[in-house]
């Protein structure tokens, strides 16, 4: 509801006194869409699915140690595993 004084139209007001405006809102959200996609570092580089499980048995680490240190390496298995023993 506009009153003719501007103010956006509050869709939540808390108990500390903060609210949602909808203009604020909506304008946030045309921000964020407008931002372009950026790949993440699993779309740029593939992690096999063997390598991640040689390191993990081998190494005893965390499959999500093995990933990343995967990731970091650019999907290079020998290069992850140095890494990871000189780590």
């Amino acid at each position: 509801m506009n009153n003719g004084r501007g103010e956006a139209e509050v869709l939540a007001t808390f108990n500390d006194g903060y609210q949602y405006s909808k203009t604020k809102l909506e304008e946030s959200l045309r921000q964020v869409m407008a931002l372009k996609p950026t790949k993440s570092s699993k779309d740029a580089t593939a992690v096999k699915r063997e390598d991640v499980d040689l390191i993990v048995h081998e190494l005893s680490i965390p499959r999500s140690h093995a990933e990343k240190a995967l990731l970091e390496s650019g999907g290079e298995l020998e290069k992850a595993l140095r890494a990871l023993v000189a780590s």
